[in-house]
């Protein structure tokens, strides 16, 4: 279930599948694909499993299909590496291309798209160098801050550590939202996480799996 977030005077729905959408131009925003990821590990000799670009699509087709999106904005890193251009890999991003024709598709170039290189031209990407400027957003991966607009970006992954009563504690993606910059989770798998420095007035969102809930700087 989703919950809504007001940033730089807009209304935004986030979305436990990793995800953000903007109602008012009808868009979902994803970081941190990293399309390709698994099978560029496999081609390093590193055993991981396959499959995982089908059910990234399958959780991007269920955002799409619940938020009525128009379109879907990449935040960077849509290939993880040229290694993960493995053809099985390009073919589920081409089938799923076409049943999703209708659907226009932007990538603001991430750290790993310069290595990996822009999508085939057959996905019919728009592909731009940060910052991508819709007021009030200025669309980037890397979240620094810009006279250009409240920057909505990814590439750092990240989560924030809750502590219990017991000593226990878990560390768990979120949405991160500062002054003037906020961070989406990744969306691809194998990607990690790095605990974000959530300063007060910060709005952080955490996902525990099929819930998303709202967290203080002083509970992270």
């Amino acid at each position: 279930m989703s919950v809504t977030a007001h940033v730089a005077g807009e209304t935004l729905e986030l979305f436990p599948e990793r995800a953000a959408f903007w109602p008012r131009r009808r868009t979902l925003f994803v970081a941190d694909a990293h399309f390709g990821k698994a099978a560029a590990f496999r081609a390093g000799g590193i055993p991981v499993p396959s499959g995982t670009t089908n059910a990234a699509l399958r959780r991007l087709d269920t955002l799409i299909d619940v938020t009525g999106a128009a379109r879907v904005v990449f935040l960077g890193d849509f290939l993880h590496a040229r290694e993960g251009r493995a053809p099985e890999t390009l073919q589920v991003l081409s089938e799923w291309r076409a049943r999703r024709s209708h659907i226009e598709l932007l990538l603001v170039r991430g750290n790993h798209d310069r290595r990996a290189g822009d999508p085939d031209s057959g996905l019919i990407i728009h592909c731009v160098d940060a910052p991508h400027v819709e007021p009030p957003f200025a669309f980037a991966h890397y979240p620094t801050p810009s006279d250009s607009g409240y920057v909505f970006a990814g590439h750092i992954h990240p989560s924030v550590s809750l502590y219990g009563g017991a000593r226990q504690s878990e560390r768990l993606p979120c949405f991160w939202f500062g002054a003037r910059a906020g961070v989406l989770p990744a969306f691809g798998e194998f990607t990690g996480f790095v605990d974000v420095p959530v300063t007060e007035g910060d709005q952080v969102w955490v996902i525990a799996g099929a819930e998303i809930r709202q967290v203080t700087g002083a509970a992270a």
